[in-house]
């Protein structure tokens, strides 16, 4: 796990690891990514979604399904927290079956979940209360990348608890960087997304800009990513853009909705310009408009390709009606 400044102290706990039951709260493309490592580096799983589909996929890759999210709090001492929206954390952390319904003292949340700061700072004060102990520990990669173990974690908060729950981050991520005082987690992962919400409309630019000049797409796809001009995000995404097949969403358009709006918000209220940002949100905001709201993120390429006039068959050449109706 790194550090700036030094690496926290292995504790009794962290050796422990793998003899605790880990609780996991929100099981959907994220969350039950986590599980399936988790389950694979040898860990016991209590969790909870209101989506039932969601927790028989958790139960067949052996976790334990609880009625409620109490009841995932009363059985686990670490807990992940990996949420879509505000109403979902007041509802997972504070509801009448929520994570305080059930919590005993010296409980430990990883809370994973990207979420404006002042909520994340609202979490960590109102569980204080209760002797329940909240790490700020937003996650950088794609659904894509939780599912091979390809993401990283950016821990902040009390770096003993932070080094109690070692074993689990390893459990789950390729990598864990303490990033010190409790928010500067999400502080880095605001920036991080900021890139990523450039970097993938740049790579949807480049393949269409390949498409007009008539290159095979295989073709250019092999030598960027070879090349200087490469990114991560074109590495992960432009396999999707090149396929035209956007349907299996490793983030959706609609909940990346909501990351843009935060770091929006964050932007503004420390005055800092970000303009090739504010530039790409209006292409997310066509992708949502032109029915790929379920979509992955890359379906950006598709709104490119409308305004190059460019038409592919394929599955993802327009989005069924259904799905943008969801």
């Amino acid at each position: 796990m790194s550090r700036t400044g030094g690496r926290p102290r292995a504790t009794r706990k962290e050796a422990r690891g793998k003899t605790e039951r880990i609780g996991q709260v929100g099981l959907g493309i994220m969350g039950g990514a986590f599980a399936k490592n988790l389950r694979a580096a040898g860990f016991e799983l209590s969790g909870f979604d209101i989506d039932e589909e969601r927790c028989a996929e958790f139960a067949r890759l052996g976790g334990r399904c609880e009625r409620s999210v109490a009841d995932v709090a009363r059985h686990t001492s670490v807990l992940i927290t990996s949420l879509a929206s505000l109403p979902a954390v007041e509802a997972a952390f504070f509801g009448e079956d929520g994570v305080l319904r059930g919590a005993r003292p010296g409980l430990t949340i990883i809370e994973a979940s990207t979420l404006p700061l002042e909520t994340k700072l609202d979490v960590r004060d109102r569980c204080a209360t209760h002797g329940v102990t909240v790490l700020d520990c937003p996650i950088s990669g794609t659904g894509a990348q939780a599912a091979a173990k390809d993401i990283s974690v950016y821990a902040s908060g009390p770096e003993g608890a932070v080094a109690q729950c070692k074993a689990v981050f390893d459990g789950f991520a390729r990598s864990t960087h303490y990033c010190g005082v409790y928010g500067n987690g999400s502080k880095l992962k605001f920036i991080a997304n900021l890139l990523v919400t450039i970097h993938n409309l740049s790579a949807a630019e480049a393949i269409v800009l390949g498409e007009r000049s008539g290159l095979d797409l295989d073709l250019l796809y092999e030598v960027i990513r070879d090349g200087a001009g490469t990114s991560r995000m074109f590495e992960v995404r432009a396999p999707l853009m090149i396929r035209n097949d956007y349907a299996q969403a490793t983030m959706k358009v609609d909940v990346y909705q909501k990351d843009i709006d935060i770091i929006s918000a964050f932007a503004a209220g420390l005055q800092c310009p970000t303009p090739l940002f504010e530039a790409s949100k209006a292409y997310y905001a066509g992708a949502y408009a032109q029915g790929y709201a379920k979509h992955d993120t890359a379906s950006i390429c598709a709104v490119l390709e409308n305004m190059a006039g460019i038409v592919r068959p394929g599955p993802a050449s327009r989005p069924r009606k259904a799905a943008a109706k969801k």
